[in-house]
């Protein structure tokens, strides 16, 4: 399979992975862990959404489908199977646990990440290109444009009922 295909298609199923669970996880309903409201506001006040911007800071605080999305693609390349994915969904785990991370988004996006990298490498897509396919996808919500980007998030939430809840 051609490389640049490969990567778009690894970047593309690894930005909805990562997005819809952390999405359905309710990342952008409120700050879960500590930092992500300060994250939330600083995104809102430059003109973002706020529930995008819980998104990201949940997202950097505490490791999510994000982490455990690019962490699973990572140990399944190093460890040359799904064992590495598991390895990795397990060690998520345990972040989310240190950091009181009262949800389930990393680990879910490590099992499902490795499920998918699974079911593609039958059509020849490997582990490497999901390594950098989902540093692609992770810069398209965590290092581009954050106002427009928290929109995007906003929106989507706003469709799938996850909004922010408003005191």
């Amino acid at each position: 399979m051609n490389e640049i295909i490969a990567i778009l298609i690894s970047a593309v199923l690894s930005w909805i992975n990562f997005v819809l669970i952390d999405i359905w996880m309710g990342l952008p309903e409120a700050p879960g862990v500590r930092g992500a409201e300060a994250i939330g506001k600083d995104v809102e006040k430059r003109g973002g959404d706020l529930g995008g911007g819980f998104f990201k800071g949940n997202i950097v605080c505490s490791p999510d489908a994000s982490a455990g999305t690019l962490l699973a693609s990572c140990a399944y390349y190093g460890f040359g199977g799904p064992a590495g994915g598991l390895i990795a969904a397990l060690f998520v785990y345990f972040g989310n646990r240190i950091c009181a991370d009262p949800g389930y988004a990393g680990t879910t996006g490590a099992l499902t990440t490795t499920f998918i990298i699974w079911a593609v490498s039958f059509i020849g897509i490997t582990p490497n290109y999901f390594i950098v396919g989902m540093v692609m996808a992770i810069l398209t919500i965590q290092g581009l444009y954050h106002p427009l980007s928290s929109k995007l998030i906003g929106k989507m939430a706003r469709k799938m009922n996850r909004n922010v809840i408003q005191d």
